[in-house]
């Protein structure tokens, strides 16, 4: 169905129901983790590397995205390798560096653990027009961006990650 009317929401509403958006997949997050006998941080950093695909990320590129630091991303690389989930490489071009790989078989079961969310998450867009698809995905691109600005107001010490 295309071009379903939409309840009109104020400002306020629209919050309201991120915030319980936010919870909701925060509480999943943990039990998907917990499922996959990993913390979140881990798991948050595996779904990185999946992401990267064939762009390997070094440790660095992933403490970045991660916001953690070097010697923490070393901790969670070394939980992820035991666990099954990645595979470190020596970077072809600085061999002082190391890429990180998703295992296939890692691969396999995480894709098995949220396949059934994935696919109720289609269905729900599949609900949307091309045009409100693209009102979604655009405010998704922009709310990570604010968050990531914020986070890194909050990793600087700004009380209260600074005004807008």
């Amino acid at each position: 169905m295309h071009g379903t009317p939409r309840p009109p929401a104020t400002p306020a509403q629209a919050l309201s129901a991120m915030d319980h958006l936010i919870a909701a997949h925060l509480i999943g997050h943990q039990e998907l983790a917990r499922r996959l006998g990993l913390n979140v941080t881990d798991l948050t950093c595996f779904a990185f590397v999946l992401e990267a695909g064939d762009e390997l990320l070094t440790a660095g590129d992933l403490a970045a995205r991660a916001h953690v630091t070097t010697g923490a991303v070393t901790g969670i690389l070394n939980r992820l390798e035991r666990g099954g989930y990645v595979t470190r490489r020596p970077d072809p071009t600085d061999r002082r560096r190391v890429r990180v790989a998703a295992l296939p078989e890692a691969v396999e079961r995480v894709t098995a653990v949220y396949a059934g969310h994935y696919a109720r998450l289609n269905t729900l867009f599949a609900d949307y027009s091309p045009d409100e698809l693209a009102v979604i995905n655009d405010w998704f691109t922009r709310a990570t961006a604010l968050a990531h600005e914020y986070l890194e107001k909050l990793n600087k010490g700004e009380p209260g990650g600074g005004e807008c």
